[in-house]
C-alpha cells in the first residue's frame, strides 16, 4: 500500500543577503538614459507634481527675493488720474484693452498652436479625397472606400478582392470592387491601386507611350533586372541600344508610388551635446537649455521647519523636498557623466572630426569607462539614444563605437571605412568590366585591408550595390 502525501503550509526564518538598489540610484539610472526632449518632459511632469520644486530664474536671490539693482531707479512722478482716464479710452478706442494675466496665457496657448506643425496627410485620406469627387453610386463608393483603406504605405492593394467582397457583409459585390478598383488605379499617384509591379509601372505608362516599355515589363521584367539584356535583345528582336532606352526610361518609373504621400514624419532631432571648433581646439558643450534649471522652494523649506505647522503637512513636504533633491542630484549627476563621456569620445575620435570617415577610428565603451573612470554599463547608458551635433554633421553617439580591422601600417579602420573603400572602388570601376567580389577583395588587400569576399559581400549588399553581373553595362 503506498505511503499517504499529505501536503500542508508552514512558517519559518530564513537568513540572507541580497543587493537591492536604492531608489535614488535607479533614479539617477533612469535620467542618464533620457535624451534631452524626454528629459524635459519629465521635469515638467515633476513640476507639476511635486509643488516644492520650482524654476531658478534670472534677478532673484538665493533667498527668493528680487535682487536689488546697481543703481537706484529713478523716482516716478505721481500718476495723473484724469491722464490714466483718457490713456484708457484711447487704448479701447483702438482695441488696444488692458491685458489679463489668463489673457496672456490664453494668448500663449494660441500662439504655441500656431507654431505647431499640422499633421501630415495620409496615403488614405489623400485618395479617399478624389475619390469622393467622382460621381458613382453607393455599393461602388463603398467598395472604393474600402480598397483605399487597404492600401499599404507603398500604395499596394495586397488584399484580394475577392476577400474584400466576402467580408463587405453585403454593402458590395465583386463586380462593383473591380469597377471601384478600375477608378482609384486613375487616381494621383500613378500606379496606386496596383496588385503588383508589373500593374504599378504599366499604370504608369500612358497608352501608347513607349510600347516596347511595356513590352519588357509585361514579359522580360525578370532578363531586366538581371541585366540579362543580350537575352531580351534576341527574344524581342530589338537592337541592344533600344532596349537600354527602354530600360532607362523604366527606370524613371516610381515603383512606390505612395511613398512620396505617407502620413508618417521624419523624427525631429536634437542633439544633445554640441562640439565647436575654436582657436584653442574643439569645445564640447551640452544643449541643456530645453531643461529648466530646478529649485526648491525656500517657503515649502520654512514651512517643513516650522514648529507651528502639522505634524502631517511637515511629514509630506519633507518627502516632497528628499524626493526634489533626488531629481536635482540626478539631473546635475547625468550633465556631469554626459560631458565627461562626450570629452573623451571627441578626444578619441578628433582625427575624425578633422579629416572625416576615412580616419575613424575602431573604438569600444571599455576604452572610454577606462578614460572616464565609470562602469561600461554607465557609458552605455550615457550615450543611449543621444545624439551630438559635430561640423561634420550630426551624429548618434553609438556611432563613434564600432570594431574594425588593422591595415598594413597598423593603424586601425573601422567597418565604416571599409564600406567606404568598397564604395569607391566600385564607384571607380569600368562599367564594361566591373569588379567581382574576389576582385575588390584583392584590391583591398593591395591597400592593407584583409577581408575576406563574403566580407565584401555582404557590405555591398548592405550598401545596396548590386552585383557585377547586374552593373554591367553594354
Amino acid at each position: 500500500m503506498a505511503p499517504e502525501l499529505r501536503i500542508d503550509t508552514g512558517l519559518q526564518q530564513r537568513l540572507e543577503q541580497r543587493l537591492k538598489l536604492a531608489p535614488q540610484i535607479i533614479q539617477s539610472i533612469e535620467i542618464l538614459q533620457l535624451p534631452t526632449m524626454a528629459l524635459e518632459e519629465l521635469v515638467h511632469q515633476e513640476m507639476a507634481d511635486n509643488p516644492v520644486l520650482e524654476m531658478e530664474e534670472a534677478g532673484v536671490s538665493p533667498d527668493g527675493a528680487p535682487e536689488e539693482p546697481n543703481s537706484a531707479p529713478a523716482e516716478e512722478e505721481p500718476e495723473d488720474p484724469i491722464q490714466r482716464e483718457i490713456d484708457e479710452e484711447w487704448r479701447e478706442f483702438f482695441g488696444e484693452r488692458p491685458r489679463r494675466p489668463d489673457q496672456e496665457a490664453s494668448d500663449r496657448k494660441q500662439q504655441a498652436m500656431l507654431n505647431t506643425a499640422a499633421r501630415p496627410v495620409s496615403l488614405q485620406e489623400y485618395v479617399l479625397a478624389q475619390f469622393r469627387l467622382l460621381e458613382v453610386d453607393e455599393r461602388t463608393g463603398a467598395a472604393g472606400a474600402d480598397i483605399i483603406q487597404n492600401l499599404d504605405d507603398s500604395g499596394y492593394l495586397r488584399t484580394p478582392l475577392e476577400e474584400l467582397a466576402g467580408g463587405s457583409e453585403g454593402r458590395f459585390s465583386l463586380e462593383d470592387a473591380e469597377e471601384a478598383l478600375g477608378l482609384v488605379q486613375t487616381l494621383d499617384p500613378p500606379g496606386v491601386g496596383a496588385r503588383d509591379i508589373r500593374e504599378c509601372l504599366l499604370l504608369q505608362i500612358s497608352p501608347g507611350e513607349n510600347d516596347l516599355a511595356r513590352e519588357l515589363i509585361e514579359g522580360h521584367l525578370e532578363d531586366v533586372e538581371e541585366n540579362r539584356l543580350p537575352q531580351v535583345s534576341k527574344k524581342t528582336g530589338r537592337s541592344i541600344d533600344e532596349i537600354k532606352e527602354a530600360v532607362k526610361f523604366i527606370s524613371h518609373l516610381n515603383p512606390r508610388p505612395g511613398a512620396a504621400i505617407s502620413g508618417s514624419t521624419a523624427p525631429r532631432i536634437v542633439p544633445d551635446v554640441v562640439v565647436e571648433y575654436t582657436d584653442d581646439g574643439y569645445e564640447v558643450r551640452l544643449e541643456d537649455n530645453y531643461v529648466p534649471n530646478l529649485a526648491i522652494s525656500r517657503l515649502y523649506e520654512k514651512l517643513a521647519a516650522s514648529k507651528d505647522a502639522a505634524e502631517s503637512t511637515r511629514k509630506y513636504l519633507k518627502d516632497k523636498i528628499r524626493s526634489a533633491r533626488w531629481l536635482i542630484d540626478a539631473i546635475e549627476q547625468r550633465k556631469t557623466t554626459l560631458y565627461r563621456v562626450a570629452c573623451a569620445i571627441v578626444e578619441f575620435q578628433k582625427y575624425f572630426l578633422d579629416c572625416g570617415l576615412s580616419s575613424l577610428r575602431p573604438l569600444r565603451m571599455q576604452e572610454v569607462a577606462d578614460e572616464v573612470g565609470v562602469h561600461v554599463s554607465t557609458v552605455s547608458r550615457a550615450i543611449a539614444d543621444k545624439y551630438i551635433q559635430t561640423p561634420r554633421g550630426i551624429f548618434p553617439l553609438k556611432y563613434f563605437f564600432t570594431g574594425g580591422i588593422t591595415d598594413g601600417g597598423g593603424e586601425g579602420r573601422t567597418w565604416r571605412t571599409v564600406k567606404q573603400e568598397i564604395k569607391d572602388l566600385i564607384e571607380a570601376e569600368d562599367s564594361s568590366d566591373p569588379l567581382s567580389d574576389e576582385e575588390v577583395a584583392e584590391k583591398l588587400e593591395e591597400k592593407g585591408y584583409s577581408v575576406a569576399r563574403r566580407t565584401v559581400a555582404k557590405y555591398r549588399k548592405a550598401l545596396g550595390i548590386p552585383s557585377s553581373r547586374r552593373r554591367k553595362s553594354y
